[in-house]
């Protein structure tokens, strides 16, 4: 009784647009404080969440995505993208995934993805043709390539809570992030042949030129950053310090980056890293209530039990966290269903890493689904659009990502082939 008034009180805390670190955070120490523990305790637990070397990578990575977009490091990447792409018909479309992929490699944050290119691709794909509904639907889903593609702020908070290789995590999420791109271009190419009216965007060769050369110091950025980690040249957390240091520089070389700009990136990073281990702190306290109630024995004695299959249980998963995706923050997930399914689908024989790929993607996807979908607000934010028509945009792009969830889950080579290669 005591765990569904507590489930309740979170329901309805989240209902009402409570954060989701306080949401979780009120009545777990209210549960714990009833059950005889004293405030200290539960501090100390709270502490204890946030205290792992692991996460020490989750602001540097946000101050390195913020930096680059201070920086205006996403404009360069976009105009190199349409100097190449730009003899293709509807090449725009194309030069909005291929901008995303840029930016995702420096990034690890579809919010921050969304931000940067959502007013720069929205208004010139509608001045050249697209329709409005189709740019913005492109434009949010690709944000997604973010989070996928390394360094991915999911990645390294799932690698915390699962214990597992960050590096091995990254390298893994390489494949999945490439192919999430793939079906994002498959379904541009199936709008530009049904549209003739949209047109090529040539550019002159001396343009090309000047557009390569303004984007050789960001394309080095991942170098640095993956070649360092997959190289064993240094931790991810000392990649993301250096991939921070190294955007600093090249925004100061550019004349791009200000003292201010610094300054209000630091302040982005500040709010957006304190949220974060908010939530990090509570989801420890519901973790420890949810231990002390047997939340994961049952759980994991009812899938056993009924289960037999592994294909089975990452399709009940791929649902479960779909559903909890579009309601609470990923990490929030992360940190309280990871404890509790990951020792299950290692029971079944999956490998963690494997896990850790689909887990994201499902929860990624959750970010473009009401009514929590954060890329939504964003997008309706940046473009001053209802949210309504920023997810009928969104909702025809569900389709390719669904496919590429599905693809990971059957055929989990995809996601294990390259970490295996580099002897994870």
């Amino acid at each position: 009784m005591s765990l569904l008034i507590l489930a309740l009180a979170i329901a309805a805390l989240l209902a009402i647009r409570v954060p989701v670190g306080l949401a979780f955070l009120g009545p777990s120490l209210i549960y714990m404080l009833t059950a005889g523990n004293s405030p200290g305790f539960a501090m100390r637990i709270a502490a204890e969440g946030t205290a792992s070397f692991p996460l020490l990578a989750v602001p540097l990575f946000i101050l390195l995505g913020t930096l680059a977009n201070h920086a205006g490091i996403a404009d360069r990447i976009f105009d190199f993208a349409l100097a190449i792409l730009g003899r293709v018909r509807g090449s725009l479309a194309y030069i909005n995934v291929a901008s995303s992929v840029g930016f995702a490699w420096m990034s690890g944050s579809a919010l921050a993805d969304s931000a940067a290119l959502g007013k720069i691709m929205v208004p010139t794909m509608v001045k050249n043709g697209f329709k409005r509904d189709f740019a913005i639907g492109l434009t949010a889903s690709s944000t997604l390539i973010s989070p996928v593609m390394p360094p991915s702020i999911p990645a390294v908070i799932f690698a915390s809570v699962a214990t597992v290789s960050t590096g091995a995590l990254f390298a893994a999420s390489v494949l999945p992030a490439l192919l999430l791109a793939a079906a994002l271009l498959i379904t541009v190419y199936i709008y530009v042949r049904k549209n003739s009216q949209l047109q090529k965007t040539p550019r002159s060769r001396e343009e090309i030129k000047t557009a390569s050369i303004r984007v050789i110091g960001p394309i080095l950025t991942p170098v640095i950053i993956l070649g360092g980690i997959l190289g064993g040249i240094f931790t991810p957390t000392e990649a993301a310090a250096i991939g921070a240091v190294y955007i600093l520089i090249l925004g100061f070389i550019y004349g791009t980056l200000t003292v201010k700009g610094v300054l209000h990136a630091l302040r982005e990073t500040a709010v957006t890293t304190a949220s974060i281990m908010l939530i990090i702190a509570a989801a420890a306290l519901l973790g420890w209530v949810l231990s002390r109630e047997q939340v994961p024995q049952t759980l994991a004695d009812l899938m056993t039990s009924n289960i037999s299959s592994p294909i089975v249980f990452l399709l009940v998963v791929n649902v479960l966290l779909v559903i909890l995706g579009a309601f609470i923050d990923a990490t929030a997930v992360i940190l309280i269903t990871v404890p509790v399914l990951l020792p299950i689908a290692t029971e079944f024989g999956v490998d963690p890493v494997h896990f850790g790929v689909i887990m994201i993607l499902n929860l990624m996807i959750g970010l473009l689904t009401p009514p929590v979908g954060s890329v939504l607000f964003v997008m309706s934010s940046v473009l001053k659009t209802p949210v309504e028509q920023v997810f009928k945009g969104v909702a025809p792009f569900l389709i390719p990502m669904v496919a590429v969830l599905l693809l990971l889950t059957f055929v989990p080579g995809i996601v294990t082939i390259v970490p295996n290669l580099l002897g994870f």
